[in-house]
């Protein structure tokens, strides 16, 4: 009955146990007294703890309340929570004898879970036979579940009656088994009983739920009782709802890097209060503490890095160790957005990329014209050898659209355009004397006139060269590996290449530009002489003047003094004292003092006795680590702590261990979340827009963390299957 399926629900949750919360004190007196955490060990099966209202209670006898008047039933373990943390025997008290209120809601629990001891099944009187039918009928239906989860692919059809041409995914598959398969054809689809089909929308749902649950578990059971961070971020779906994507970040057993995404949860609205109410409510789900958080990564908006009603703020009142860190992917994003506002040559540049973009890439017509011309360029250029032919080489390609929101956009613009540039031009010929109105023909013009000529030519090969120095950074952040010592270093690498390209840069680029000119019949000017513009003295300025000082020199300084500003992170003195953890050349910045220091930012790990443990620890360490060979040639944090582990030295020097471990903790970009919300675009479609926010979390905890799927076999997925509810069938 439904009163047993909530009942069941609620145990296979488990008691709530935050391990590793800072429990608070209560006055008793004089007294300051708190609950203690290894009470868990001692009452694991039913004591939860209520963060809320700082009390303990019991899950088995919230379960089954006793009636009034028996014993147990106005127990403050099951009314208001029981809080006199001076009265630990009072936990015993509960407990009782073997025949409390307590043991008998105990035993009920215990027989709920028993399905073969239930009396439905035990009426139901299967045989063994029925059984193995039901088991092979089940795990046919889990096997086609398991390959529309990994795939994206949605469940249900148009039309699933016997009669319809096309029943849905789900049951295709079922039916290709079904006909591929003796043993499930004897006891599957038109052979299995008509209420034992294992195929109806609720039990597809439920073994959906089933295995992400698994997967869940599988995530937190890998995190045990360690440190992690979170990745956070919001967007829309396709009905229009506001969707948050929280990941978590960790370093495992091995001693690797780890991001994992754990759910995507529904909010009404965004607000800093808002969204901590939902993380609080997913992790008192899944177990998990506040406290044990070390780093948070957000993007810029308002909601999340305000100093005062933050989310970062809200999260660090309960945990000063929460460090956050703006995502450093959409900091350097932001660079480029900066660069184009307040640059009038590079906003014209991707202004007219962006008009170039729309009038060719319009109509089906003229990406068909592209597209030949393109096949007709390269073609030629295969037979004189310009380019070279090989597998992946020379692929079919379009004009791309920068976005302000899209990661390396438009720098993938650029380089489409400059390859496709003559074919682009061919298209816009045809526009410019076919088109169908006299606003498009003259646009077509006026785009014609600018982009063929030598200042386009010239910011677009600029601008080339500046993004390609920056994507290669955006890509590394991208990585889930990677961690903020290394992306501190990458920034600074950028920093340095796009300084080398002011200072010695010039020569190379305008021998490009030139090159580029050639190629596609645009003039080339005289660098010494005059620009001839109107507004301008005439008789003080070249065009040598005019590009050199006031594109090139200014654009980079530009972009320099953006990525000075947005990652000022970098400077911060926690971030300092990290970069002191780096094992390039051979641990040369090694500071045993700053990172002291950095030991003394996370209270809660290192006691004021540890860090004096860590002081001798730490002295040991860099002579033992300089002097091991394996070590000598490691030039990443992430590689470091992989190579401790290795030679175990993690046990050797636990403290040090830990505090490499808190460096990389420290997340630099929220990838992860992003591509669960590309992930959720394949999974939610327009077709598929109505589906329910349990539905989609759960098919997009399986689809993402589809490598975790692959490790779960069917046995564990039924056996949660049919604990979560009473079935007919019996494994």
């Amino acid at each position: 009955n439904i009163r047993d399926q909530i009942r069941r629900t609620y145990w296979l949750k488990g008691p709530c146990q935050p391990c590793n919360h800072t429990f608070p004190f209560r006055e008793f007196g004089k007294e300051s007294r708190r609950f203690v955490e290894s009470w868990f060990n001692l009452h694991g099966t039913w004591l939860e703890y209520s963060i809320a209202k700082d009390a303990a209670f019991c899950l088995c006898c919230y379960i089954f309340k006793p009636d009034h008047g028996d014993q147990g039933s106005g127990d403050a373990f099951v009314t208001e929570g029981f809080t006199n943390w001076r009265k630990r025997e009072r936990l015993q008290v509960h407990v009782g004898a073997h025949d409390s209120a307590h043991n008998i809601a105990l035993g009920k629990c215990l027989a709920l879970m028993n399905e073969k001891g239930h009396i439905a099944v035990a009426l139901s009187k299967q045989t063994n036979e029925a059984q193995i039918e039901y088991r092979t009928s089940l795990t046919a239906s889990i096997d086609v579940i398991r390959l529309l989860l990994r795939q994206g692919l949605p469940f249900r059809g148009h039309d699933e009656s016997k009669k319809s041409k096309n029943q849905g995914n789900f049951l295709e598959f079922l039916e290709f088994l079904y006909n591929h398969n003796e043993s499930i054809q004897k006891v599957g689809l038109t052979n299995a009983p008509q209420n034992l089909k294992l195929t109806s929308p609720q039990i597809q749902k439920d073994i959906v739920s089933a295995i992400a649950s698994e997967i869940r578990e599988a995530i937190i059971s890998e995190i045990k009782d360690g440190l992690f961070s979170i990745l956070i971020d919001e967007s829309r779906d396709i009905s229009v709802k506001e969707q948050m994507t929280i990941a978590l970040h960790y370093v495992d057993d091995k001693g690797c890097v780890i991001e994992r995404f754990l759910a995507i949860v529904h909010v009404l609205d965004t607000t800093a209060s808002s969204l901590k109410t939902e993380i609080d409510m997913l992790f008192s789900t899944h177990g998990l503490s506040i406290s044990r958080i070390r780093g948070q990564v957000y993007d810029g908006a308002s909601n999340m890095q305000s100093e005062f009603n933050g989310l970062k703020s809200l999260i660090i009142m309960e945990n000063q160790a929460a460090f956050y860190v703006h995502c450093f992917a959409h900091q350097l994003q932001l660079t480029l957005t900066a660069v184009a506002k307040n640059d009038v040559q590079v906003a014209l540049l991707f202004n007219l990329v962006a008009s170039l973009s729309n009038i060719v890439g319009a109509s089906c017509k003229r990406q068909d014209i592209l597209r030949e011309k393109e096949a007709a360029r390269l073609t030629k250029a295969l037979g004189s050898g310009e380019v070279t032919s090989g597998q992946g080489l020379n692929q079919e390609t379009s004009l791309k659209r920068a976005r302000e929101t899209r990661w390396g956009s438009h720098y993938g613009a650029l380089m489409n355009l400059i390859l496709m540039f003559s074919s682009a031009i061919d298209v816009l010929e045809i526009v410019m004397m076919d088109g169908s109105s006299l606003e498009l023909k003259a646009e077509a013009f006026a785009i014609l006139t600018f982009v063929q000529t030598f200042e386009f030519a010239f910011n677009l090969n600029l601008m080339k060269t500046i993004l390609g120095m920056t994507n290669e950074l955006s890509q590394a952040l991208q990585k889930k590996d990677q961690n903020v010592i290394n992306a501190m270093h990458l920034g600074r690498v950028s920093k340095k290449q796009l300084q080398m390209l002011r200072d010695g840069g010039w020569e190379d680029l305008l021998k490009e530009v030139s090159s580029f000119c050639e190629k596609n019949n645009i003039e080339i000017l005289n660098m010494d002489e005059n620009p001839g513009r109107s507004r301008r003295n005439v008789e003080e300025t070249t065009n040598l003047h005019h590009f050199r000082v006031e594109v090139f020199n200014i654009v980079i300084d530009l972009q320099i003094r953006e990525l000075n500003d947005r990652f000022n992170e970098v400077n911060t003195e926690l971030l300092i004292c990290m970069a002191c953890l780096d094992p390039s050349n051979v641990f040369s910045a090694f500071d045993k003092q700053k990172l002291i220091c950095l030991a003394k930012f996370y209270p809660s790990d290192f006691s004021p006795v540890e860090l004096m443990v860590l002081e001798s620890q730490l002295g040991t360490y860099i002579l033992d680590v300089r002097s091991r060979a394996e070590l000598s040639n490691v030039m990443r944090i992430s590689e470091l702590v992989i190579k401790l582990v290795k030679l175990k030295m993690d046990d050797t020097y636990p403290l040090v261990y830990l505090l490499v471990k808190l460096a990389l903790l420290l997340p630099v970009a929220t990838a992860t979340v992003e591509r669960a919300f590309s992930s959720m675009k394949i999974t939610k479609t327009r077709l598929r827009n109505r589906m329910g926010d349990e539905w989609m979390n759960d098919s997009l905890v399986a689809y993402i963390e589809r490598g975790i799927l692959k490790t779960i076999d069917n046995d564990t997925i039924m056996k949660r299957f049919q604990n979560m509810k009473t079935r007919r069938g019996v494994l």
